[in-house]
């Protein structure tokens, strides 16, 4: 995973701007399950677990030799790789699909590539395909898979780039070798695709190159050509269909329609033992209802040991996501952005009518619940799951006016849920928010 923040605006800006290549008109029907899913989780999971180092960055940055780092190809050992364990896992958070690193930028696949012996079915205990299975064991819960891949291989010997400060050669220099490395990359995603058929492929490492030197177009032809529904997620030079920002959520609403913050668990992508500082459940769940409520979806990751153990801070994390989401289903899946802040003080969303709005209360909020220049009439307030109902009054409303009062919401401590309360106010038909300046 890119670490600089700086290419945090490279990633989101093509989605944004006039350097994407994709018009979303002509994607949003394939598009419309993602927009619906809301929350996914992203498995970085490779080698790099075995002495729980960062994940490729390790040997570029030199932190350790790259020697070192590939003898940990003879402790990945997935021994207690369950993956329908891990399926069910995730169904219990709420999600709605899963990523998968199938190869980071150290080129170890994780399935038995044929173009290649650096994978873990041919030089690890492991000594099978592990994408498979787990992908099988998806499905056979309803989720839907992706695909993560590296777009650069800083162990394929026909690619430029090695570490930060060395590299192979330059491609102009040895264009020919370029191209081998091209069609080597092109050759994988091809077997990704024909063999697993993931619903969503997330590329990564696009930034080393221009689109023309990768080949973007070609490259989401071949995806496309294979299954025109697939998702393709933004690192891929303007040819992608969503914005990945990543770790840094987004003060305000981005402007393309499909967004996805990838965001750890802790401090770190893949399993490091040494960093013990987990988001709780808490926070986790009030960063998901400020993506939700801007129109984009979560992907939260977490980092599998090599045996294929998830550490106990990630299954209870993911679980008591899932207490939360199912319990308030209604007010995150397949729901529309909320209301603009002004109008309420907080995360919202809305039914895909527009005629419910959901209010998220931040932790241990009651007492009056204050919503602004709602020109609506409200016919019910209910508390989502479980379905107490509560009272409101109109405040300044003035007769001869069309300015809309204020709407007060009595929220009583006893209704609170633990993490974050939703409330479903049933409007009399879609929203209508008073923009105006108050006055006559």
């Amino acid at each position: 995973m890119l670490r600089k923040c700086l290419l945090y605006l490279a990633y989101l800006l093509p989605l944004g701007g006039l350097a994407q290549h994709i018009d979303p008109e002509t994607i949003k029907d394939k598009m419309q399950w993602y927009q619906d899913a809301k929350l996914g989780i992203f498995i970085h999971w490779g080698v790099y677990s075995v002495n729980g180092v960062d994940e490729s960055w390790s040997f570029y940055n030199n932190k350790i030799p790259y020697p070192i780092y590939m003898q940990q190809l003879k402790g990945f050992t997935a021994a207690h790789y369950d993956p329908q364990a891990w399926a069910d896992l995730i169904k219990a958070s709420g999600a709605r699909y899963a990523v998968l690193t199938t190869k980071h930028h150290d080129g170890v696949a994780l399935w038995d590539t044929k173009l290649s012996d650096l994978n873990v079915a041919k030089r690890t205990p492991a000594g099978r395909d592990v994408v498979g299975p787990f992908f099988k064991a998806l499905r056979a819960d309803g989720i839907r898979c992706g695909a993560y891949f590296s777009l650069l291989d800083w162990s394929q010997p026909d690619y430029p780039g090695f570490r930060k400060d060395s590299s192979r050669y330059r491609i102009e220099d040895d264009y020919p070798r370029w191209d081998r490395y091209r069609r080597f990359c092109q050759g994988q995603i091809v077997e990704l695709m024909d063999r697993f058929h993931p619903d969503l492929v997330w590329f990564d490492g696009d930034w080393e190159h221009s689109p023309e030197e990768w080949e973007a177009e070609h490259i989401r032809h071949l995806i496309l050509s294979r299954n025109p529904q697939t998702v393709i997620n933004g690192r891929l030079q303007g040819y992608g269909d969503y914005a990945t920002p990543e770790q840094n959520i987004p003060v305000s609403r981005p402007a393309y329609p499909w967004w996805e913050l990838c965001y750890t668990s802790n401090n770190n992508w893949g399993y490091h033992p040494d960093d013990t500082n987990f988001k709780t459940p808490a926070e986790v769940i009030s960063v998901f209802a400020d993506v939700i409520y801007n129109g984009g979806n979560l992907l939260l990751d977490i980092g599998p040991r090599a045996d294929g153990t998830i550490p106990d801070e990630e299954t209870h994390l993911l679980k008591e996501l899932g207490r939360w989401t199912n319990a308030h289903q209604e007010a995150i899946f397949g729901t529309l952005p909320g209301i603009p802040q002004g109008h309420f003080f907080g995360p919202s969303t809305l039914s895909k009518d527009s005629a419910t709005l959901y209010l998220f209360l931040p932790s241990k909020t009651y007492g009056q619940v204050l919503v602004k220049g709602l020109s609506n009439n409200i016919q019910d307030i209910r508390v989502v799951g479980t379905g107490q109902h509560l009272t409101h009054k109109i405040v300044g409303k003035i007769s001869w006016s069309a300015v809309p009062g204020l709407v007060y919401i009595d929220v009583p401590a006893t209704v609170l849920d633990e993490y974050m309360t939703v409330l479903a106010l049933r409007l009399d038909g879609p929203v209508r928010l008073y923009k105006g300046q108050g006055g006559y």
